[in-house]
């Protein structure tokens, strides 16, 4: 049990009751989780793998209904990850990011080119200036990309999409990368793919 301001004392909330705030508030579409700011009620025992399975207790969550759902209202804070209901606020545990990003379409040419993206929990957005592209890399120089679904929430694009990627790119002022919706997403700089 987390404890309150004062002497006031919060219930710890279970993902029961986490999963029907946040079925009531999912009626109307995406719930507005960055306009709350109901009371830290504690960590939750809930993880999110790299590979976007989500586990519950040390248990993955095998319903995809209920995923989708916790996925609608999970917000980060600086570096925290919450599940977000206009009543209770509980921290979990996300490995890498919160979304994978699953497969994308390609529409378009050069510069014109739209890249539409799903997620595992089936977000459907066009990569560009509202949802860039970004790829990190780590000290063996192995790439992680990522692409913004919503807010300041990111998805790992998996391998065999980062490779179609790939085959797409282009090189323009001086990187090797991808066009999306009007936007040039660098990838690694050119002189480093002649090295």
């Amino acid at each position: 049990m987390a404890k309150g301001t004062g002497a006031q004392k919060l219930e710890m909330p279970s993902a029961e009751s986490i999963a029907a705030s946040a079925q009531e508030v999912a009626k109307g579409g995406m719930p507005p989780v960055d306009k709350w700011n109901p009371p830290f009620c504690g960590d939750l025992d809930m993880r999110i793998a790299r590979d976007g399975t989500w586990f519950y207790l040390g248990t993955p969550i095998g319903r995809a209904g209920l995923v989708k759902l916790f996925s609608s209202i999970i917000r980060k804070d600086g570096d925290d990850y919450f599940l977000v209901t206009p009543v209770e606020k509980v921290g979990i545990i996300v490995d890498d990011a919160p979304f994978v990003a699953l497969d994308f379409d390609a529409v378009g040419e050069g510069d014109a080119q739209k890249l539409r993206f799903e997620t595992h929990v089936g977000d459907r957005f066009i990569a560009g200036p509202d949802n860039p592209i970004r790829v990190a890399y780590d000290d063996e120089g192995e790439p992680s990309p990522y692409v913004l679904v919503r807010r300041n929430l990111e998805a790992l694009i998996d391998r065999k999409s980062f490779y179609r990627l790939v085959d797409l790119g282009t090189h323009h002022d001086g990187w090797f990368g991808v066009w999306s919706g009007g936007a040039f997403f660098p990838i690694i700089r050119s002189e480093a793919l002649e090295e």
